[in-house]
C-alpha cells in the first residue's frame, strides 16, 4: 500500500482529507527513518580499520536495525488496515507495537556513539530523536484508542507500560544528546 509509494505520494495522501494514513502510520514512518539512520551509520563504519574491533557488535546492530526498519515499514501500512477495522483494540495494537519497537531501536544508539564512525555522530543523535518522536506519537495513538476500551484493568496496564517505557526512551535520548553534544563541542 504506502510502502511502495513515492515519498511525495505518501505525503500527499497524508496531507489530504482522507482518514488514512494518519498519525499512527506517520509515527511508524518516523521510527522507520530512525532505524534507517542507525543502519547508515553502521554501514559507514564497517570496513574502517579504526573501528574493526567493533565489527561483530556493529554487524549485530545492523541486523537489528534492518529488522526494525522492515517491521516499521510493515506497520506504516498495517496501521491503515487496523484503523479501517473500527475495532479499538485492533487500532491500538499497531501503535503499541511501534512504541515497543522504538524502545528497542533507541537502545542501539548509545552503542553507536561509542562504536560508530565519529563523522556520523550527529546522525546517531538524529536517530535517537526520531525514535523518541515515533514513540511519543505512537503513545498518543494508543491513548486515544484506550478511551474506547471498557476494560479498565487492560487500559491501566497499557498506560503503565507506556509510562515506564517512556521514561527509558527519554533517558536514553537525553544521554545520547548529551554525549553527542560533548563530542561536537570538543
Amino acid at each position: 500500500m504506502y510502502k511502495n509509494m513515492t515519498l511525495n505520494g505518501y505525503l500527499n495522501r497524508l496531507a489530504a482529507k482522507l482518514p488514512v494514513p494518519g498519525g499512527g502510520s506517520s509515527s511508524a514512518l518516523c521510527a522507520c527513518l530512525a532505524a534507517a539512520l542507525v543502519s547508515m551509520v553502521v554501514n559507514f563504519t564497517l570496513g574502517k580499520p579504526k573501528y574493526s574491533k567493533y565489527d561483530k557488535s556493529l554487524r549485530a546492530i545492523l541486523e537489528k536495525s534492518e529488522a526494525l526498519r522492515g517491521e516499521f515499514l510493515r506497520l506504516v501500512d498495517l496501521d491503515a488496515v487496523a484503523y479501517k477495522s473500527k475495532d479499538p483494540r485492533n487500532a491500538l495494537n499497531v501503535p503499541f507495537m511501534v512504541a515497543r519497537l522504538c524502545l528497542e531501536g533507541i537502545k542501539l544508539c548509545p552503542l553507536l556513539i561509542r562504536q560508530g564512525n565519529i563523522n556520523l555522530i550527529s546522525d546517531v543523535a538524529c536517530a535517537a530523536v526520531l525514535f523518541e518522536a515515533g514513540f511519543s506519537s505512537a503513545c498518543v495513538n494508543v491513548r486515544i484508542n484506550l478511551i474506547k476500551i471498557d476494560d479498565k484493568r487492560f487500559s491501566r496496564g497499557v498506560r503503565k507500560e507506556l509510562n515506564q517505557k517512556g521514561k527509558i526512551v527519554r533517558r536514553i535520548r537525553d544521554q545520547v544528546e548529551e554525549r553527542v553534544g560533548k563530542i561536537i563541542r570538543g
